[in-house]
């Protein structure tokens, strides 16, 4: 068996303050960290033969501060990828929600090519573009367990490329995960059938 666990990361400064994320570098609040440490353990339970496992994150602040305690954990490095990020907004990030214009997609038509005005923001299609090429560098590293510290928006990406879900058919996909999550994704090594056995997991909180 194969295993990847998506860790979205908990609560950040920018939750509490009600901005928006995006790229903007937020850390854990005092919760977030302590959820942190829970998310640690729990998955030290789930994945006892760590010298076949490897950590990912993405390497804005409040997702290193997530995967640091897991690493330590795990006696894991962190190994950093950029297309683990959350979508950008551009000129939206940081900013308070609801501040600043923005356009939602078309219910109909090209939805993953749909720009929202704000300036520097990403289609939805460059972010699930990003997810999808992180999961196939994470897979191709060949580890029996594999973590991936991510954010909300991407971690919805990172279950369509897994499930085979075409990009360019990622359009209305939108799986519901909140912050401290974990999604456990499996593949058998006989069939190579790519199982979701739990989306969105919380109990660990």
């Amino acid at each position: 068996m194969r295993n990847l666990y998506v860790v979205t990361h908990p609560e950040a400064d920018h939750h509490v303050r009600k901005l928006v994320g995006g790229w903007y570098d937020s850390a854990l609040t005092d919760r977030g960290i302590v959820a942190a440490q829970r998310i640690a353990a729990d998955l030290g339970e789930r994945i006892p033969r760590r010298e076949t496992a490897l950590l990912f994150s993405s390497d804005l602040r409040r997702t290193r501060q997530t995967a640091d305690p897991i690493g330590q954990r795990l006696g894991l490095s962190v190994h950093q990828d950029r297309n683990l990020r959350e979508q950008t907004y551009g000129i939206a990030d940081g900013t308070p929600a609801g501040s600043t214009p923005y356009l939602p997609p078309p219910p109909h038509g090209d939805r993953m090519h749909h720009w929202d005005g704000n300036a520097g923001s990403e289609m939805r299609f460059q972010l699930a573009g990003r997810a999808y090429t992180a999961l196939h560098r994470m897979l191709a590293a060949g580890a029996q367990d594999t973590v991936a510290v991510t954010h909300g928006g991407t971690a919805t990406y990172l279950v369509a490329a897994w499930i085979g879900l075409p990009l360019e058919a990622a359009g209305y996909v939108k799986f519901q995960i909140s912050p401290g999550s974990i999604t456990h994704l499996r593949e058998d090594d006989v069939f190579h059938d790519r199982q979701v056995v739990s989306l969105n997991d919380t109990a660990h909180l």
